[in-house]
């Protein structure tokens, strides 16, 4: 999402730098390219103002100038005003008062609100809640079943629904049943229109009163930029929201809401929104999100990436056999196959420090060579191998490259590709070895590695 704005400020950045020593002028030259980024970035002006006041006030002073190292203060400061930009901290959801506590999912039609409720109940039901899921919406054709796939999908129990009774009277009779069931939050997701009007904002009203709701998370789609600042400052004004839920965070919009949703409102930026899957919803880390716009990597995030797709016995294996450099062909292939539940190659790019820059080199070789399909080929390659050649490919002759080609449907070269890139792999984790890598491994897959 933020791939363009990255683009720009990493260049400002690196001119900054290039000029060998930093001055007022170009300092006031690199303010202004920031700017002009953020506005083409669809950022509230607003938000653009008060953000470069800041840069300026703290940039043109002895923080920078009277640094020995001027260019990456002048860095440090626009990551710290990113962050004060979209709130300081993560905060998650806030679930206080006698169970079962009430979560209001509102927003626009379309915005997301069915598909984010079940990935907020995947999340709460991950850590040790018992969600219950019920849907209010009783004017959009079919909302009520989709919302009972979406929990059936997730694993969590859902209320039945009657859509000749009010919305008010569902939300209270979903509370009564939840307390049977012995469900301690239970999500609400109601109505939304394609313009907010006054009909649907007294329903909301009414809901909010009848279940005191501990949170009320307004749901925005992130790529319909600077309206969904407008909106939610419209839902904040008549609803008081707890906090914003931005999904379809990877598409292709400039990323201007996201950076502009919490000045304007007030309220955080609790979640984000990844894909259809259920298992893309993250809590929205603004400090994370500052390094990535910067260019600067988000270690952390991808650490939590394997920790949650790594086996913890297989990762001490693979780490006991990097130590002694025996890590084999059937070994990368555990990997790679961990790889593809982490997510797609290009979203994992954007969080390794200085690479992401290579998602336009990715996306010129796309035609030619997603990196998807590449990390397909290598599994396909691999499972088309005995066990004997997986362990030992100095057995792979000519004939049985061959065989591995015709069963993995590739070419004997792609095969012979394949080797030569396992064999660098291999000299590589020799030199690794020396500095320590098997011990990073070890404490990322085990979870002791240090994530705040």
């Amino acid at each position: 999402m933020f791939e363009n704005l990255t683009e720009k400020l990493s260049g400002v950045v690196k001119r900054l730098r290039g000029e060998g020593k930093i001055t007022e002028s170009n300092i006031q030259e690199a303010i202004k390219e920031v700017k002009l980024s953020l506005l083409e970035a669809d950022v509230n002006f607003n938000v653009v103002k008060n953000f470069v006041d800041a840069v300026t006030r703290r940039a043109l002073g002895t923080e920078v100038l009277g640094s020995l190292t001027p260019d990456q203060q002048f860095i440090k400061i626009v990551h710290d005003e990113l962050i004060n930009m979209m709130g300081k901290d993560s905060t998650g959801v806030e679930l206080s008062g006698k169970p079962p506590v009430a979560i209001m999912m509102v927003g626009l039609q379309g915005s997301g609100k069915t598909t984010s409720a079940g990935k907020l109940a995947r999340y709460l039901q991950i850590n040790k809640r018992k969600p219950y899921l019920v849907s209010c919406d009783i004017y959009r054709p079919a909302a009520i079943e989709q919302l009972k796939k979406v929990a059936l999908t997730v694993g969590v129990p859902a209320f039945d629904t009657n859509p000749q009774d009010k919305p008010v009277d569902i939300c209270r009779a979903a509370i009564g049943q939840a307390l049977v069931k012995g469900c301690d939050v239970v999500i609400i997701d109601t109505a939304g229109r394609l313009h907010i009007d006054e009909e649907l904002m007294k329903e909301l009203e009414e809901i909010k009163a009848a279940v005191n709701p501990s949170e009320i998370l307004f749901v925005a789609d992130a790529m319909t930029g600077q309206e969904a600042v407008n909106v939610a400052s419209t839902f904040n004004q008549r609803l008081d929201i707890t906090g914003v839920v931005l999904t379809k965070m990877d598409g292709d919009a400039r990323g201007g809401a996201a950076l502009s949703v919490r000045a304007a409102t007030g309220k955080p930026i609790k979640f984000v929104g990844v894909g259809e899957k259920m298992d893309g919803f993250e809590l929205f880390h603004p400090d994370r999100i500052a390094s990535r716009i910067l260019g600067m990597g988000d270690v952390i995030s991808l650490v939590e990436k394997a920790q949650e797709v790594y086996d913890q016995k297989k990762a001490l294996e693979i780490q006991k056999k990097l130590s002694k450099n025996e890590f084999t062909l059937e070994d990368w292939l555990e990997s790679l196959k961990s790889m593809e539940k982490m997510g797609s190659i290009e979203d994992l790019i954007d969080l390794i420090p200085g690479f992401g820059g290579m998602k336009k080199q990715m996306k010129a070789l796309g035609a030619v060579r997603p990196p998807e399909k590449e990390l397909k080929k290598i599994i396909a390659i691999i499972n088309s191998m005995t066990k004997q050649e997986r362990r030992n490919p100095s057995v792979l002759n000519g004939s049985r490259r061959k065989r591995i080609a015709d069963g993995s449907g590739t070419t004997v070269q792609d095969v012979n590709t394949l080797i030569k890139q396992y064999l660098e792999m291999k000299k590589m984790i020799k030199k690794f070895n020396q500095g320590g890598l098997s011990s990073l491994f070890s404490q990322m897959m085990r979870g002791k590695m240090p994530l705040k």
